[in-house]
């Protein structure tokens, strides 16, 4: 009886050193967790970033936009010396339809962007929430990119025909007498490229994200 009761004390001190020693354990595994979140302050960083780069491509790709669509002007063209009305529009060439659509689908793939991504920053959640949508949209953003960079391409070519006109022809520069028509055009051109840019950024960004994830 002696030592059951013998026992008994010693597997209650047992049981009391355990108690006193599991929390000063406890407590130092629970400051471990801190420690452990000390790079999540960055993440809103890089939400951030995120965020500001697709509202600059989207300012941009609508710059764009409307500097082409409002590209028209009526003057006058001397060719062999007779005196011929002209009326040029962004609609008359090809490669400004172009650059007004891929402008167009840039501007609204970055605003869906922009109204998801500021919806998960103000939820305090993840921009990126996975990897798959990380692929997604590092997939849509080349694409897009190079998309511009087609487009901004094709038109310059014709804005340059239109500032050089065509040798050994009487095709004159159409630039002098349509000036604004083509300063619109080539202020949409320079914001199509500065998109192109911004699109770039944001898949670099992505890459970045996909390597530490």
């Amino acid at each position: 009886m002696v030592s059951d009761r013998k026992a008994s004390e010693e597997a209650r001190v047992a049981a009391a050193e355990s108690r006193t020693v599991s929390g000063p354990l406890v407590g130092s595994l629970g400051t471990t967790r801190p420690s452990e979140t000390k790079g999540s302050p960055v993440r809103p960083k890089s939400d951030l970033a995120h965020l500001v780069l697709r509202f600059l491509c989207m300012a941009t790709s609508v710059t764009a936009l409307s500097f082409m669509i409002t590209a028209r002007e009526a003057s006058t063209v001397s060719i062999y010396g007779f005196q011929l009305p002209v009326y040029s529009k962004w609609s008359y060439s090809r490669s400004f339809e172009y650059l007004v659509g891929v402008s167009a689908a840039v501007a609204a793939h970055s605003f869906l962007q922009l109204l998801i991504s500021a919806s998960r920053l103000l939820r305090k959640s993840p921009v990126i929430p996975s990897r798959n949508h990380a692929w997604l949209i590092l997939a849509g953003d080349q694409v897009f990119a190079y998309a511009l960079m087609s487009a901004g391409s094709a038109a310059s070519g014709v804005t340059n025909l239109n500032r050089t006109g065509i040798r050994h022809t009487a095709l004159p520069n159409f630039c002098k007498p349509l000036q604004s028509f083509c300063d619109h055009v080539a202020i949409s051109i320079a914001f199509t490229f500065f998109s192109c840019i911004l699109l770039a950024t944001s898949a670099v960004q992505d890459v970045i994200w996909l390597s530490k994830n």
